[in-house]
């Protein structure tokens, strides 16, 4: 089975944050870079990794962060079927 797949049936869902940031060389100037991947809500691990690991590698300090989260599988989603396809 895929990894992202696996994922989303353990209950991830996509984040997708758009993150401001000051140029390190023109502080007035804010930039835009956009992070996506699978996560857990509430407490969105991923994110919060990727956030921590820019503040303590990159040089642009954060200026906002602003993020949706959807699950793309609820378990209203999957039902058992009991079936078969034979194919020549």
């Amino acid at each position: 089975m895929h990894k992202d797949m696996e994922k989303q049936l353990k209950g991830y869902g996509l984040t997708t944050a758009q993150i401001l940031y000051r140029l390190p060389d023109h502080p007035v100037i804010l930039q835009t870079y956009v992070w996506q991947d699978y996560d857990l809500a509430p407490d969105f691990p991923e994110m919060r990794g990727f956030l921590k690991f820019w503040e303590e590698k990159l040089d642009g300090p954060l200026h906002s962060v602003r993020y949706i989260h959807r699950k793309l599988i609820s378990a209203t989603e999957w039902r058992a079927l009991k079936g078969e396809f034979i194919l020549h």
